[in-house]
Parts: C-alpha cells; sequence; structure tokens
C-alpha cells in the first residue's frame, strides 16, 4: 500500500472521496487519478438549500446553506458517488463508543484511509466557539495514527493531527450520523462515461424539484425573506432590532466564499466539471454552458461581497480572520497556533458585533432589498442554466 497523499481541494467532501481514490490508484479517463472536478460530477454535482434557524433563546441566527449534492443527506450522498463509480464501499454505524472505535483502529492498524463525518466544532482545528458544538460538519479523513493523535485528512497540505479520544468523541457528537465510517474498496472504475452521466442527470433532476429547502426554489424563498416583513423568518423580522445581523451576514460571506470551511458556491467547480464531462460525453453543448455557470459564480461573489463588504475596514478585519484561521488549517498543525489566535478574536469581533449593530434601520432595509435582488437574479439564471442542462444531457 502507497502512502498517503495529502492534496488539498475545494470542497471538503468530494476532495475526501477524490483523495481516497487517489491513494487506491483508482485511475480515471485519462488514466491519472480523477481529479475532483470529475468527481464532482459523478457525485451530483451542486446543490441548492436554504434554512434560517432562530432561536429565541439564543443570541444568533443560524443559516445553512446547501451548495453540494443531497447536502442534507452526506451518507446518501457518499453511497450514491460510490455506487455511480462501480466500487465497493463497506459502511459501519453503531451508537457505541467502543464499537465505533474498535473499527476505527482496526481500519487505520491495517493501512485502509477512511471517510468519517465528524462534528466541526468538536475536532478543534476550526477553532468554533462551543455554542457551535454539534452543529454538523464534513466528510474527513482519516489515515494513521501516531503517539495517540490521528493523522486527518481535510485538505489540508501538511500533517494535522487530532487527539484520539477528541477524534472519537468528535464521531460520536451528532445523532444523525453518529459515528459513520465508510472505507471505499480499491477496484476499477468500470464505466466513466456513464458514471458521469448519471451524476449530471441526477443533478439536473435534484435542482428542477420544487421542494423550497432542498432545490432551487430554496433561492427564491431566500430573496422573498429578504424583504418579507410578516414572516417570522423574513430578515425585517429575524433582525428587527439588527441584533445578530452581522453574524449572519457574516454566515454568508463565509458560506458562499471559499475562505469558509466548505469551499463555498462551488459554481465555478462545476464549470470545470461540465468542461471536463463535455469531453467525455462527447457533448460540446456541456462546455459552451460552462462559461454561464462562471458567470453565476461572479454573481454568488458579487452577493458575498455585498453582505460584507471589504471596504468596511472593520468587516475586511474579520474576514482576514476568516481566511487565517482556514490558512492554519492547511498548514496543519504547525498552523494552529495562528489559527487559534485568530479564531479567537475572530468570535469575540463577531459576538461584539452582534449585540452593538454597526447598522441603522434605513441601512439594514436598504441592504436587505439590495441584496433580496441580488438573490432573485441568481436564482433566475440557476433555473435557466439547469433547464440548458436537462436539455443538453436529453441529447
Amino acid at each position: 500500500m502507497s502512502e498517503y497523499e495529502l492534496r488539498g481541494g475545494p470542497q471538503p467532501d468530494v476532495s475526501a472521496v477524490a483523495a481516497v481514490l487517489a491513494h487506491h490508484g483508482v485511475e480515471g479517463p485519462d488514466g491519472k487519478a480523477p481529479g475532483e472536478a470529475l468527481v464532482f460530477a459523478v457525485s451530483g454535482g451542486i446543490g441548492a438549500g436554504y434554512i434560517l434557524w432562530d432561536f429565541a433563546h439564543e443570541t444568533m441566527s443560524t443559516i445553512v446553506f446547501g451548495f453540494r449534492a443531497r447536502w442534507q443527506y452526506p451518507h446518501e450522498w457518499l453511497k450514491s458517488t460510490v455506487d455511480r463509480l462501480g466500487l465497493g464501499a463497506d459502511f459501519h454505524t453503531t451508537g457505541g463508543k467502543r464499537a465505533a472505535a474498535k473499527r476505527l483502529t482496526a481500519d487505520l492498524e491495517a493501512g485502509r484511509p477512511v471517510l468519517v463525518l465528524p462534528d466541526r466544532e468538536s475536532l478543534g482545528y476550526w477553532h468554533l466557539p462551543p455554542e457551535m458544538s454539534g452543529g454538523g460538519g464534513h466528510f474527513v479523513v482519516a489515515y494513521g495514527e501516531e503517539d495517540g493523535r490521528v493523522l486527518v485528512d481535510d485538505r489540508n497540505l501538511a500533517r494535522l493531527t487530532v487527539d484520539r479520544k477528541t477524534f472519537d468523541a468528535a464521531r460520536g457528537r451528532v445523532g444523525s450520523y453518529k459515528n459513520l465510517l465508510a472505507t471505499i474498496r480499491p477496484g476499477e472504475v468500470p464505466d466513466w462515461p456513464t458514471a458521469v452521466r448519471d451524476g449530471l442527470t441526477d443533478c439536473a433532476r435534484n435542482l428542477s424539484a420544487p421542494s423550497k429547502s432542498f432545490s432551487l426554489p430554496a433561492w427564491e424563498r431566500w430573496a422573498k425573506a429578504m424583504t418579507d416583513e410578516r414572516d417570522p423568518k423574513g430578515w425585517p423580522r429575524a433582525f428587527g432590532e439588527r441584533r445578530g445581523l452581522v453574524g449572519a451576514l457574516f454566515n454568508v460571506w463565509e458560506s458562499v466564499t471559499p475562505a469558509g470551511m466548505e469551499g463555498g458556491h462551488l459554481r465555478g467547480l462545476f464549470a470545470d466539471a461540465l468542461t471536463e464531462a463535455a469531453g467525455l460525453l462527447e457533448l460540446p453543448a456541456l462546455a459552451e454552458q460552462a462559461p454561464t455557470w462562471r458567470g453565476i459564480a461572479e454573481q454568488w461573489a458579487e452577493l458575498a461581497e455585498t453582505a460584507v463588504p471589504a471596504s468596511n475596514a472593520e468587516f475586511a478585519w474579520v474576514r482576514g480572520l476568516i481566511s487565517t484561521v482556514s490558512a492554519g488549517v492547511r498548514e496543519g498543525d504547525a498552523g494552529q497556533d495562528a489559527a487559534a489566535a485568530a479564531g479567537a478574536e475572530l468570535w469575540k469581533l463577531r459576538a461584539h458585533h452582534n449585540d452593538e449593530s454597526p447598522f441603522t434601520e434605513v441601512e439594514a432595509r436598504e441592504l436587505f432589498s439590495t441584496m433580496g435582488t441580488m438573490i432573485r437574479d441568481i436564482h433566475t439564471a440557476e433555473t435557466a442554466a439547469i433547464r440548458e442542462l436537462s436539455e443538453a444531457l436529453m441529447e
């Protein structure tokens, strides 16, 4: 078995699968290790989702975005991806921490990298506040254990480790996928074109669904919520006194941009996936759609900049802190001191701004209106682009 290679990557779940495939020597259509764009196409590509969790007893609202296919069902996403590839996989779940730890130990001692789904806050290296414990996470690869510490691949480019007890606790923190562990078996992908076509077809089908939480209508629902004064989940009411508004805006910025923990809106990666798929499937129309998605990516970037403009010196500082934390994770253990310092200052500043909003009521409402228009334009653009994708795949 070859030594595990840290490869980095834009999106955690896709990068984790691509890294394990590369470790097992799985070859793409060109005879090389499959890249993230190709795996992204097979996995179902982009998703859409918006949910505002606003709890009266908490000091901040939490907005959950879905930019990856089947983002709300990580177990199903991984299984469908592996199934399309035609590879075998073992999925292990258990409510018992001893059984979970035993299975992880067995795989690591055998030199098998495994995909696990731990709670982000509990892992520690993202330096999130305690109130985010149990908020979920993304797939990472555990590929070894040394001196009581698990070697983790979370797109880091240098050695990143987590204390074994901490890692075990993080795996068991979220009840909906408690202690999930997946082992992809080495093998040969029998039919890359079919895997890619099926993934893109699934993408088009899912994003053509009527769900206002888990498909493209979610963007329309979000656009409406930006100015809806009657809905308790509308931003004018949810942030009526502007309390928690800055945190929500940073939630938008961090979720949409690559500086965050999950790779951002992923529309650029999807454009890469369509370009690669065009040649593989001999469908030039897919490559012709790539510029459309790059344009949509620019719309998302403009929305993030509107929510948290760099022209505001304090906002620019907080943006820099978020980027420093992400950079610290990429640098592995060696970057953790800098990430910890940035994380502590980041959440202190965010708490301050949640209590002391820099916006007047008029400014907030103007911002809501502007963002609402931008989100509505994104919804229109993505709906048309997905329709074109569906038509191209039927050729």
